[in-house]
């Protein structure tokens, strides 16, 4: 595997040696102070360039300069239903070379706009650029108003029936799908809202929530990690109630700080619904 050195020495000569490159930003987990460090970061590059359209799907410039990746994706040529083409102008090279390093290419039109997510210049050539602070705030939690915090926990509680009929109706992919995106998300947000106010909303969960085992205590991690299930239907009704029971937890907490007003009834009232339904499902077996 090539090294950080390797890797910094080959983006910036290939930039170099093209005088239609006229700065290098680097964006991503490198350019934040806040990421742990490891060999499997990526390389998220900006080319800042006069015209994108010399570098739009060139992969001769690419592999030239580059090498052939292993593996690739060009999310602005995407056909693929649930990856839309970005045709915001900007051209981007998602590659995975053979020796494991990764780098996130994408061309855009200089000057580079910055809008306050950590960036590290590397390289500008024409020296218009602005001094960039780096500044890992951008990252951290939010705290929630008093409209967000009562519509998560209200679509938390009413996504739950929906969890509940489709185990009745053995609709394994529906259940698995509307728990593990539509409550989950609000689960992730109430647990995002309790780190934050645990760590005086001064850091990041990390994407997709990577760092919540940095962060939530030990007890709380581990019924967060009950929270996920297999696909027996016993099982998932386990990962649910544990959801629940963490979620009300959370929230109880979340509301108290901010001095906001949980929803007790909303929460009783499916709680009750779900066990009509659990229970006429174990009485049958």
């Amino acid at each position: 595997m090539r090294t950080e050195k390797e890797m910094f020495d080959l983006i910036l000569n290939v930039a170099n040696a093209d005088e239609r490159i006229k700065a290098v930003i680097m964006v991503g987990s490198r350019a934040n102070p806040d990421c742990p460090k490891d060999i499997y970061q990526d390389y998220d590059i900006i080319y800042s360039v006069d015209s994108v359209e010399p570098f739009y799907n060139n992969l001769e410039w690419m592999e030239g300069n580059f090498g052939k990746p292993s593996a690739m994706q060009l999310p602005e040529l995407s056909t693929h239903p649930l990856l839309p083409p970005a045709n915001d102008g900007h051209f981007t090279y998602l590659m995975l070379f053979p020796d494991g390093n990764r780098i996130d290419l994408t061309i855009e039109k200089y000057p580079y706009i910055y809008n306050g997510e950590p960036a590290v210049i590397l390289l500008d050539k024409k020296g218009f650029l602005p001094d960039i602070e780096v500044n890992p705030s951008f990252f951290y939690i939010k705290r929630p108003t008093p409209e967000i915090y009562h519509n998560t926990c209200n679509e938390f509680w009413w996504c739950l029936n929906n969890v509940a009929k489709g185990i009745a109706r053995d609709e394994l992919p529906y259940v698995m799908d509307m728990f593990s995106h539509y409550v989950r998300d609000m689960l992730n947000q109430m647990v995002e809202w309790y780190i934050g106010i645990k760590n005086n909303f001064n850091v990041s969960a990390g994407k997709m929530g990577k760092y919540y085992k940095r962060y939530l205590p030990v007890h709380l991690y581990e019924m967060y990690a009950l929270t996920y299930s297999d696909s027996d239907y016993q099982n998932i009704w386990k990962s649910v109630l544990t959801a629940c029971e963490l979620f009300r937890l959370l929230a109880l907490e979340v509301a108290s700080s901010f001095d906001y007003t949980y929803n007790k009834q909303e929460d009783e009232n499916m709680m009750k619904y779900i066990y009509f339904i659990k229970n006429k499902l174990d009485y049958k077996k």
